[in-house]
């Protein structure tokens, strides 16, 4: 990856506690490059009106930026149509948009809802709330002692009694990238809708929503260099336009009287209220920053440094790593001995070193890997070797600093 890149992030240019910063929760949220912060910025400054209603100059200027974000991100995944790309807060509103109007009308007693245990709770308790509402039933699909899932289970899992099967296509614990073009596959042929959580794979690799043949794919833009509170929603036209909004107001409605109204097309009849404009903004010159390196570029910068990063953080001596041997995401779990996950996290801080450590919203997995919290460092395009050299610096110091308990 070029040097270059990383000086375009202005955050990353302090020190914490006397040291040069090493970011290493990129899957907590990204930091934002030059060209992110610009365009947030020339949008309040020049352009800050509402969109879709003024017909003054800055109505339309914010107008076509807004929708100019929305052919962005419709471009980015390769949707169709502009259509299918929903603006929401992020991952989290679009998944509970397609559990509160898609699965609540469409589930019924006796029918299934196939996850996992290593989904965030974003893609968990929404479907737990849908089967409790409809009396569907919960199914899981068992993982692997490393965690990846075989698409024979997968196979097993799934029946003709299936509705919606909804997965992440890379874990934001273990790293690991679903088959989701497979698992879409056997979701079809068993006549359910697949729903895919794509937090942690926009940002990493080459998305093609039309490939994976997913229903619904839902992301954030902050965890991708965008700004925090802006996400989007892709769901195949056709399902769609058969479900109801689940807010109501301003924006999305074409036609209201006094006890009945009607909504207006897709993508608008699921945006109601002023909508967040300079987020998508922003989201838009994240994705044009994104292209100019390319994703396959990231990509392969992140399994490289992935690769290190395990290979340097096995040589730590009483420090075990969840998940597969090799990965190509840049996501590293681990604990370090018996030292709670925070005080390493602790130690870490007072070096420069930001990690993060919980449960990272999926304490299911958590009780899967017999552990109440883990240690995660995660990678993104800014960073390099020298990271995880620091890295495994302040985890040696830390070893060090609490003895036996390590």
């Amino acid at each position: 990856m070029n040097p270059s890149i990383r000086e375009q992030f202005p955050i990353l240019h302090q020190e914490i506690n006397g040291h040069p910063l090493v970011y290493l929760d990129s899957a907590a949220t990204s930091q934002k490059p030059n060209a992110v912060i610009e365009a947030v910025k020339h949008y309040y400054e020049y352009e800050n009106s509402n969109v879709h209603r003024g017909v003054h100059t800055l109505g339309s200027r914010a107008t076509d930026a807004y929708e100019g974000a929305r052919e962005k991100v419709a471009k980015f995944i390769n949707a169709r149509s502009t259509q299918e790309i929903i603006f929401t807060r992020g991952t989290t509103t679009a998944l509970n948009l397609v559990a509160s109007s898609y699965a609540r009308a469409n589930c019924k007693e006796g029918d299934e809802i196939v996850i996992t245990q290593m989904e965030h709770h974003s893609n968990l308790i929404p479907w737990q709330q849908v089967a409790k509402e409809t009396g569907a039933t919960l199914k899981y699909i068992p993982l692997q002692p490393d965690g990846h899932i075989e698409l024979a289970d997968v196979e097993k899992t799934i029946t003709n009694n299936t509705k919606i099967v909804a997965i992440a296509y890379v874990s934001n614990v273990m790293g690991l990238i679903h088959p989701v073009k497979q698992i879409a596959e056997i979701a079809h042929r068993n006549g359910a809708v697949i729903v895919v959580d794509g937090a942690q794979s926009t940002p990493h690799m080459k998305v093609d929503v039309q490939d994976l043949d997913c229903d619904f794919y839902a992301l954030s833009g902050h965890k991708m260099c965008g700004p925090t509170g802006i996400g989007a929603l892709y769901g195949k036209k056709a399902l769609l336009e058969s479900m109801e909004p689940i807010e109501f107001g301003g924006e999305m409605i074409d036609d209201v009287g006094l006890y009945e109204s009607n909504w207006k097309e897709l993508p608008w009849k699921f945006e109601g209220g002023t909508p967040i404009i300079a987020g998508a903004v922003g989201l838009g010159a994240a994705i044009d920053f994104l292209e100019q390196i390319g994703m396959d570029e990231i990509a392969h910068h992140e399994s490289v440094l992935a690769a290190y990063a395990t290979e340097r953080l096995a040589e730590i001596d009483g420090l075990t790593i969840y998940g597969p041997a090799k990965r190509h995401v840049g996501v590293v779990t681990f604990n370090l001995g018996d030292v709670h996950p925070h005080d390493v996290a602790t130690v870490l801080d007072a070096s420069g070193v930001a990690i993060r450590a919980g449960h990272h919203c999926c304490q299911p997995l958590m009780r899967w890997l017999e552990v109440s919290s883990t240690a995660r460092a995660s990678f993104y395009l800014y960073n390099n070797e020298q990271d995880v050299d620091r890295l495994v610096s302040a985890l040696i110091q830390t070893k060090e600093y609490f003895g036996d308990a390590t």
